[in-house]
Protein backbone atom coordinates (compact mmCIF):
# COMPACT_ATOMS: atom_id res chain seq x y z
CA UNK A 1 0.00 0.00 0.00
CA UNK A 2 1.41 3.40 -0.96
CA UNK A 3 1.59 5.99 1.76
CA UNK A 4 -0.36 9.16 1.08
CA UNK A 5 2.03 11.24 3.15
CA UNK A 6 5.75 10.76 3.41
CA UNK A 7 6.73 9.50 6.84
CA UNK A 8 10.10 10.64 8.12
CA UNK A 9 11.73 7.98 10.27
CA UNK A 10 14.03 8.69 13.17
CA UNK A 11 16.29 6.32 15.08
CA UNK A 12 13.50 5.18 17.40
CA UNK A 13 11.19 4.41 14.47
CA UNK A 14 13.93 2.39 12.78
CA UNK A 15 14.71 0.50 16.00
CA UNK A 16 11.01 -0.24 16.44
CA UNK A 17 10.65 -1.52 12.86
CA UNK A 18 13.81 -3.63 13.25
CA UNK A 19 12.47 -5.18 16.46
CA UNK A 20 9.07 -5.92 14.93
CA UNK A 21 10.68 -7.38 11.80
CA UNK A 22 12.89 -9.69 13.85
CA UNK A 23 10.12 -10.61 16.31
CA UNK A 24 6.72 -9.89 14.75
CA UNK A 25 4.76 -11.37 17.68
CA UNK A 26 6.35 -9.14 20.30
CA UNK A 27 3.95 -6.92 22.24
CA UNK A 28 4.00 -3.17 22.73
CA UNK A 29 5.02 -3.51 26.37
CA UNK A 30 8.01 -5.71 25.50
CA UNK A 31 8.99 -3.31 22.69
CA UNK A 32 8.98 -0.44 25.15
CA UNK A 33 11.09 -2.41 27.62
CA UNK A 34 13.69 -3.37 25.02
CA UNK A 35 13.84 0.06 23.45
CA UNK A 36 13.98 1.83 26.83
CA UNK A 37 11.02 4.13 26.15
CA UNK A 38 7.52 4.47 27.57
CA UNK A 39 4.78 2.13 26.39
CA UNK A 40 2.75 5.16 25.27
CA UNK A 41 5.66 6.32 23.09
CA UNK A 42 5.86 2.96 21.35
CA UNK A 43 2.08 2.89 20.84
CA UNK A 44 2.07 6.46 19.47
CA UNK A 45 4.89 5.64 17.04
CA UNK A 46 3.11 2.48 15.87
CA UNK A 47 -0.16 4.35 15.45
CA UNK A 48 1.60 7.02 13.37
CA UNK A 49 3.39 4.47 11.16
CA UNK A 50 0.25 2.39 10.63
CA UNK A 51 -1.97 5.43 10.15
CA UNK A 52 0.23 6.79 7.39
CA UNK A 53 0.57 3.43 5.64
CA UNK A 54 4.29 3.02 6.36
CA UNK A 55 3.78 -0.35 8.06
CA UNK A 56 0.98 -2.85 8.46
CA UNK A 57 0.43 -6.00 10.43
CA UNK A 58 -0.73 -9.40 9.33
CA UNK A 59 0.59 -12.82 8.50
CA UNK A 60 3.24 -13.02 5.81
CA UNK A 61 2.21 -16.12 3.87
CA UNK A 62 4.83 -17.99 1.82
CA UNK A 63 3.00 -19.24 -1.31
CA UNK A 64 5.43 -22.15 -1.79
CA UNK A 65 4.70 -23.40 1.73
CA UNK A 66 1.00 -23.72 0.89
CA UNK A 67 1.51 -25.52 -2.41
CA UNK A 68 2.21 -22.71 -4.88
CA UNK A 69 5.84 -23.46 -5.72
CA UNK A 70 5.98 -21.77 -9.14
CA UNK A 71 6.43 -18.00 -9.22
CA UNK A 72 6.36 -16.05 -12.44
CA UNK A 73 6.20 -12.50 -13.67
CA UNK A 74 3.81 -11.61 -16.47
CA UNK A 75 3.82 -8.42 -18.48
CA UNK A 76 0.53 -7.51 -20.09
CA UNK A 77 -0.17 -5.25 -23.00
CA UNK A 78 -3.73 -3.97 -22.81
CA UNK A 79 -6.05 -2.27 -25.26
CA UNK A 80 -5.96 1.42 -24.44
CA UNK A 81 -9.63 1.88 -25.35
CA UNK A 82 -10.61 -0.41 -22.45
CA UNK A 83 -8.27 1.18 -19.91
CA UNK A 84 -6.69 -0.32 -16.81
CA UNK A 85 -9.73 -0.57 -14.53
CA UNK A 86 -11.53 -3.51 -16.21
CA UNK A 87 -8.26 -5.45 -16.50
CA UNK A 88 -7.37 -4.70 -12.89
CA UNK A 89 -10.79 -5.95 -11.75
CA UNK A 90 -10.31 -9.11 -13.84
CA UNK A 91 -6.86 -9.74 -12.35
CA UNK A 92 -8.05 -9.07 -8.80
CA UNK A 93 -10.56 -11.91 -9.18
CA UNK A 94 -7.75 -14.42 -9.85
CA UNK A 95 -6.31 -15.62 -6.51
CA UNK A 96 -2.94 -16.57 -8.02
CA UNK A 97 -2.29 -12.95 -9.06
CA UNK A 98 -0.38 -11.68 -6.03
CA UNK A 99 0.24 -8.16 -7.29
CA UNK A 100 -0.05 -6.01 -10.38
CA UNK A 101 1.65 -2.73 -11.22
CA UNK A 102 1.18 -0.23 -14.02
CA UNK A 103 4.57 0.10 -15.72
CA UNK A 104 6.37 2.11 -18.36
CA UNK A 105 7.81 0.64 -21.53
CA UNK A 106 6.32 -1.63 -24.14
CA UNK A 107 3.92 -3.31 -21.71
CA UNK A 108 1.25 -1.78 -19.52
CA UNK A 109 1.08 -4.02 -16.44
CA UNK A 110 3.50 -6.24 -14.57
CA UNK A 111 2.02 -9.03 -12.44
CA UNK A 112 3.57 -11.45 -10.00
CA UNK A 113 1.67 -14.72 -10.09
CA UNK A 114 2.01 -18.13 -8.50
CA UNK A 115 0.91 -21.61 -9.49
CA UNK A 116 1.08 -25.15 -8.13
CA UNK A 117 3.10 -26.46 -11.12
CA UNK A 118 4.07 -25.50 -14.65
CA UNK A 119 0.88 -27.13 -15.93
CA UNK A 120 -1.11 -25.12 -13.39
CA UNK A 121 0.77 -22.00 -14.51
CA UNK A 122 -0.69 -22.52 -17.98
CA UNK A 123 -4.17 -22.60 -16.45
CA UNK A 124 -3.51 -19.33 -14.58
CA UNK A 125 -2.12 -17.63 -17.70
CA UNK A 126 -5.10 -18.81 -19.73
CA UNK A 127 -7.38 -17.33 -17.09
CA UNK A 128 -5.46 -14.03 -17.17
CA UNK A 129 -5.52 -13.65 -20.97
CA UNK A 130 -9.21 -14.56 -21.20
CA UNK A 131 -10.03 -10.88 -20.76
CA UNK A 132 -10.70 -9.22 -24.12
CA UNK A 133 -8.80 -6.08 -23.13
CA UNK A 134 -5.52 -8.00 -22.81
CA UNK A 135 -3.77 -7.96 -26.16
CA UNK A 136 -0.55 -9.77 -25.29
CA UNK A 137 1.11 -11.47 -22.34
CA UNK A 138 4.73 -12.39 -21.79
CA UNK A 139 5.64 -14.73 -18.93
CA UNK A 140 8.97 -15.24 -17.19
CA UNK A 141 9.25 -18.09 -14.69
CA UNK A 142 11.37 -17.42 -11.61
CA UNK A 143 13.82 -20.27 -11.07
CA UNK A 144 15.14 -19.31 -7.64
CA UNK A 145 14.68 -16.41 -5.26
CA UNK A 146 18.04 -14.72 -4.81
CA UNK A 147 16.89 -11.84 -2.61
CA UNK A 148 13.50 -12.20 -0.95
CA UNK A 149 11.20 -9.19 -0.71
CA UNK A 150 12.66 -7.02 1.98
CA UNK A 151 12.36 -3.50 3.32
CA UNK A 152 14.55 -3.47 6.44
CA UNK A 153 17.75 -2.38 4.62
CA UNK A 154 15.74 0.48 3.08
CA UNK A 155 14.32 1.46 6.48
CA UNK A 156 17.83 1.43 7.99
CA UNK A 157 19.13 3.66 5.18
CA UNK A 158 16.68 6.45 6.09
CA UNK A 159 18.51 7.42 9.27
CA UNK A 160 21.72 9.30 8.66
Amino acid sequence: MAAEHSVQLDGLDVSLVELLTEEPRIGVLECSRRLGVARGTVQARLDKLVGRGAIDFGPDVAPAAIGFGVTSFVTLEISQRHGHDPVTAHLAAIPEVLEAHTITGTSDLLCRIVARSNADLQRVIDQIVANEAIRRASTTIALAEQIPYRTLPLVRSTVH
